[in-house]
């Protein structure tokens, strides 16, 4: 079984879904969660049996049915991928980040009046 530490796009919305519903679904069950996005069935049938071989989710046949249930902790992925993130675009310094998101136009005057209250700043 292929491990990897990444999920394509595609497959974090499945895997994100998969994280909200907190129980086993089958492939459709996840197409109908999905129901915004444009994907057919086979594709989401195909992005779970990768997730499945990267060892995200496992797969458990019940009367002839495929049921899939996150591996995969929401918690500890989005540490290992904010901590990749940050190494990537900002050669690991969290101030750098910080600096960045303060510059940028997406942050709301709310964002920064909460994020000073969560710090005591």
């Amino acid at each position: 079984m292929k491990k990897t530490n990444e999920l394509s796009g595609a497959e974090l919305e499945v895997m994100q879904t998969l994280w909200n519903n907190n129980r086993p679904m089958r492939v459709q069950d996840v197409c109908d969660a999905l129901k915004d996005s444009k994907w057919e069935y086979r594709t989401v049938a195909t992005l779970l049996i990768r997730m499945r071989e990267k060892g995200a989710v496992v797969c458990e046949k019940r009367e002839n049915i495929n049921y899939y249930t996150p591996v995969l902790d929401k918690e500890r992925y989005t540490k290992s991928q904010t901590k990749s993130f940050v190494q990537k675009l900002y050669n690991g310094s969290v101030k750098d980040l910080a600096v960045s998101l303060f510059r940028s136009e997406e942050m709301s005057r709310e964002d920064i009046e909460e994020i000073r209250k969560m710090f005591k700043l």
